[in-house]
């Protein structure tokens, strides 16, 4: 059911005035933003493509399914509004049935120099789930079976995510608090510290904490899904440890072959899906380069995979893309402080140089994600089985075991 959705046309906050409810942003399109490379294939692979789509459960474990100002630049104008699009007819063209989406992030400054607190997170997904619930296309995902049927119904199941849990403070019942209003799956940090461990931005990694470890302990009670792509090493080995369910490194790659903070060593890798859990390849600009690929492109990303997924096994590897619908580029620019990216991309080591790119070809938003993956995939011969457990039944047989 996946090749064609049961879209109506809705558009964000349509139920409203433009200008008189709300400040008005002319928003970047959904389609065809830039002329972004789709994998070629033989008409035989494409008719594997068409059977694999329609079979099979598509996830995306890490994306973010706002839409920003056509001019980048007006963004943290857009967000002072604490009213962020959904990009329904992006995904109307995509061939996800699930994907997480980790809202407004490290840019959630809506009343804030800081970001990230505990009424602005509530404000996001309070306002995000308003909008959403005035149309019937994306479901407020809760559950596996939320998943099932929106592929049955040629639908998509909408995940609210927070990446990282600074907004908890030290209110352990606020954890509850998310799930309640709906969150299934939470970072232990966002790159900077906090109370529970240590961020990927930090010149020493504490560990968790023994705050941490409590909340730990309270996410696998409620059922909440625990990402740790933005933690330190350390953090993300004693979450592993201390976790009694399997996690996730939902957008991540591999410190082997780009030596990054933003990349996790062999030594994470393995743990994670030693306990179980499941890796999700990174594709943000500038991120998941290799020595061979120095122009971030599909093929770059998929040298990770093809490194984690021989490392771990096919068992443990999916796709969190982290991409948007707008200028990711430019957005880096506008924010690059809040997003940490001096830290999380380093220095340019020597030997480490990469050409800029306006966008990550092949990869440019979570549409092209939903196709070209799978395109890649067939292109590169393997079977169907395989991609479909990459695609989705890696990430299904995780969910089983941690929501409730």
């Amino acid at each position: 059911m996946s090749l064609t959705k049961n879209y109506k046309g809705y558009q964000s906050f349509q139920y409203l005035e433009k200008d008189i409810d709300y400040k008005y942003f002319e928003l970047a399109p959904e389609i065809n933003r830039v002329q972004s490379t789709k994998v070629s294939l033989s008409n035989e692979e494409e008719q594997r493509v068409k059977s694999i789509i329609e079979k099979n459960v598509l996830i995306s474990v890490h994306e973010h399914l706002g839409t920003f100002p056509k001019d980048i630049m007006e963004t943290p104008a857009y967000v002072k509004e604490g009213r962020m699009a959904t990009a329904f007819e992006g995904l109307a063209h995509s061939h996800w049935d699930c994907v997480f989406d980790n809202l407004m992030d490290g840019i959630c400054q809506i009343h804030s120099k800081g970001g990230w607190k505990w009424s602005e997170v509530i404000h996001d997904l309070g306002m995000r789930l308003c909008d959403i619930g005035h149309q019937d296309f994306v479901i407020h995902c809760k559950s596996v079976d939320d998943i099932l049927r929106a592929h049955k119904e040629g639908k998509v199941a909408w995940v609210a995510v927070m990446e990282g849990a600074m907004m908890i403070e030290n209110e352990l019942d606020r954890i509850d608090l998310l799930y309640g209003f709906g969150l299934r799956s939470i970072g232990i940090t966002y790159s900077e510290s906090n109370a529970l461990g240590s961020g990927l931005k930090e010149d020493i990694d504490g560990g968790l904490t023994k705050f941490g470890k409590r909340a730990v302990e309270r996410m696998n009670k409620v059922g909440l899904l625990i990402d740790c792509s933005h933690t330190g090493d350390q953090t993300a080995l004693d979450t592993i440890k201390h976790s009694s369910k399997p996690i996730i490194l939902s957008h991540i790659g591999a410190k082997a072959l780009w030596d990054t903070n933003r990349m996790a060593p062999d030594e994470v890798l393995k743990a994670c899906a030693d306990k179980g859990g499941v890796i999700g390849m990174e594709a943000a600009p500038h991120t998941t380069l290799t020595p061979n690929q120095r122009t971030h492109n599909l093929d770059a990303v998929m040298e990770h995979f093809e490194y984690i997924k021989d490392l771990v096994g096919i068992d443990h590897v999916t796709f969190g893309p982290d991409t948007l619908y707008g200028d990711h580029v430019g957005l880096h620019t506008a924010y690059t402080a809040a997003l940490s990216l001096k830290e999380s991309k380093g220095k340019r080591k020597p030997g480490m140089e990469y050409n800029p790119v306006e966008f990550v070809d092949g990869l440019e938003n979570p549409t092209e994600g939903s196709y070209n993956i799978i395109r890649w995939l067939v292109k590169h011969n393997y079977s169907d089985q395989d991609i479909a457990k990459v695609m989705g039944e890696n990430t299904l047989r995780l969910l089983r075991e941690v929501w409730v």
